[in-house]
Parts: C-alpha cells; structure tokens; sequence
C-alpha cells in the first residue's frame, strides 16, 4: 500500500508568473497615448465649429441666402473678418487631427498619405481664409448679381479650394483602404461613399453657376464630409485597440 506524501511547505508565498511586456497593451498603443488624443479631438472639433460659425452668419447676415450663396463669401463684407477667422482656425484644427491620426495609424496601410492629405486640406482651409473669395450673386448687399469678373485673391480662393477638395477625396479613398484593410467594412463603405458623394458636389457646385440644386448639393456634401470627419477622429480616438 502505497502512501501519498504531503508537500513540504518551505514557508515562502509563490510570486505569480509576469506578463510578458509585448508593447501591446493600451496604455503602449498610440490611440492612448495623452498627446495623440489631444489632437484628434482637436480633429474632431473641426467640423462641428465649422458649420456652426458658418450657419450662424448665414443666418443673420443681411442679403445672405442659403439656396445660392457658399458659405466662403460670408468673408466678404464688414463682418468678413469673422468667416476668414473661421476658416484659418478649422484649417488649423484639421492639420492637428491630421498630425494625430498619423501617430494612431501607424504604422500599416494608410498612415502615410490620407494623414498628409488631411493636412493639405487644412492648410488649403487656412489660404482660403486668407485669400477671400470674390462678392457675388448679390452678396454683400448691393453686389451685382453678375459680376463677371475674378481678382487675384479670388482666384487664389477658388484654387486653394480645388486643392483642398481633392486632397479631402483622396483622404476619404485613402483611409476606406485602411478600414478595409481592418476588416471595417462599414467604416470604409462609409468612407469611399463620402469621397465619390463630395466630389459629385463639388463639380456640381463648380459647374452650376448659382443655381440652387447645385448649391444645395454642394452643402450636402460638404456637411457629410464633415460628419464623417469628426466620426473618423472619434473612432480613432476611442479605439484602444488595432
């Protein structure tokens, strides 16, 4: 008959095994890091800032109609100074989101170039503020309804708009990629459609001369590509993990 022998106890408490440090835990991952957080709220605050400054104007400026003006002649006028402000500081906002979603995307598919992308949008935000966009349509009081003709600054205007507008597109393709890559299918449905969607605004808007479809159109696309703007940065910032 065989006898089980007890343990002998040595009077030491075993120390539980360490884990590992992979790197990978949140408080390593860039979405957390305190500084990358920052700007992507920064980011995010972008486009709601935007659109309430804009539409608060658009609201109560004199001569100012929804249906036929863009909101980048609000820069024009006495109050002027308020609309170009606004776009120098939401362009500035958008390149600190762009500078954060570089440091949460890295590295992999997509952290490159929608991030820079992004900033070239904001940096194109900050020359349009500089760079008014020409009276028209009526707009400030007293404006012919047919100007018929473009400074140099409106000029300048219309082309930083253009650069910018594309480089937003290609910032929506660019990270539909990533989400796909992910396996975010909605996220990079959401995305892909939000570029396709701005940039048919956006020729409707160039090619439509005043006329209220195309600018209603316009508007609508802009205000999609804001809310997916602010949701990107918002996923990104909220996400602790890859």
């Amino acid at each position: 008959m065989s006898r089980t022998s007890n343990p002998v106890s040595t009077g030491q408490a075993t120390a539980p095994p360490r884990e590992p440090v992979t790197g990978t835990s949140p408080r390593h991952l860039p979405g957390a890091d305190p500084r990358t957080r920052l700007l992507l709220l920064l980011g995010l605050l972008a486009g709601p800032g935007y659109v309430v400054v804009s539409l608060t104007q658009a609201l109560t400026r004199e001569g100012f109609d929804l249906t036929r003006h863009a909101w980048s002649l609000l820069a024009n006028g006495d109050l002027g100074w308020i609309q170009m402000t606004n776009l120098i500081i939401t362009g500035l906002l958008v390149i600190a989101g762009a500078l954060g979603l570089r440091r949460r995307l890295r590295p992999g598919i997509g952290s490159t170039w929608p991030p820079r992308l992004l900033a070239g949008y904001g940096l194109s935000m900050i020359a349009a503020g500089i760079f008014r966009a020409d009276p028209a349509l009526g707009f400030p009081a007293g404006t012919p309804a047919d100007t018929g003709t473009m400074s140099w600054h409106g000029l300048l205007h219309f082309g930083a708009g253009a650069i910018g507008f594309g480089c937003l597109v290609a910032a929506c393709l660019g990270l539909a990629r990533r989400f796909a890559a992910d396996r975010r299918r909605g996220w990079a449905v959401l995305s892909r459609t939000t570029g396709v969607l701005f940039l048919a605004g956006f020729v409707a808007m160039a090619a439509g001369g005043g006329r209220v479809a195309a600018n209603l159109a316009f508007t609508a696309a802009m205000l999609l590509a804001w809310a997916w703007l602010s949701s990107t940065m918002w996923h990104h910032r909220s996400s602790t993990t890859h």
